[in-house]
């Protein structure tokens, strides 16, 4: 169910955020997919809690774009579409460079972005990279990705995690209250935009 994962990695966060002294956070998954986004199908399937699940999926974002503590997503494997975006909430990503693909596809599957995840995408990413992302829904490979600034490194498969978890340990002691606001600052309005829940989702 995608609220149980959702719920596990608020957990994961609130764990990581009330920790004392240096820490830093790396994302990771094992296989073929970092993420490849909502669960579409369920979200189809279920109408009704359409409008609280894509808020909780934007809390998620913002939670993670705001964190006090440096945040590092090493992307082994595809990352598409919302899985792409919690990427980009990331202060950094580390993607395998010979295999996988960073793909907004909204544009080929007929869905728009709502206005958070634009804002968010905007926010993140240089001006002329969102818009070839965003429009063409272009599918970047790692080493193609680093160029444009969308992933931070791109490195082999073996090194992913380890470059991701040295980048994080080395941002370490940057953790508190001022990175936070710092953060907060630097994004302008992103956090704002994908917290307001009076916004149309659709």
């Amino acid at each position: 169910m995608p609220y149980d994962w959702l719920a596990a990695v608020g957990a994961a966060l609130d764990e990581v955020e009330k920790t004392d002294g240096p820490r830093a956070l790396v994302t990771a998954a094992t296989g073929k997919f970092y993420s490849n986004g909502l669960d579409l199908d369920w979200l189809f399937a279920h109408a009704d809690p359409y409008h609280d699940y894509v808020v909780s999926v934007h809390e998620l974002f913002a939670r993670t774009l705001s964190l006090p503590l440096i945040t590092v997503a090493a992307l082994q494997g595809h990352t598409f579409a919302a899985g792409a975006m919690f990427s980009l909430a990331h202060d950094f990503r580390v993607m395998r460079a010979d295999r996988g693909y960073w793909c907004l596809p909204e544009a080929d599957i007929d869905i728009p972005f709502t206005p958070g995840m634009a804002a968010l995408i905007q926010a993140r990413l240089a001006p002329q990279a969102a818009h070839q992302a965003m429009v063409t829904a272009h599918r970047y490979g790692g080493t193609d990705a680093a160029a444009l600034g969308i992933v931070d490194q791109a490195v082999s498969e073996e090194a992913v995690r380890t470059t991701a978890v040295e980048l994080a340990q080395a941002q370490a002691a940057k953790a508190g209250d001022t990175l936070g606001t710092i953060k907060d600052r630097m994004y302008g309005p992103a956090p704002a935009v994908l917290r307001d829940t009076a916004t149309p989702l659709g």
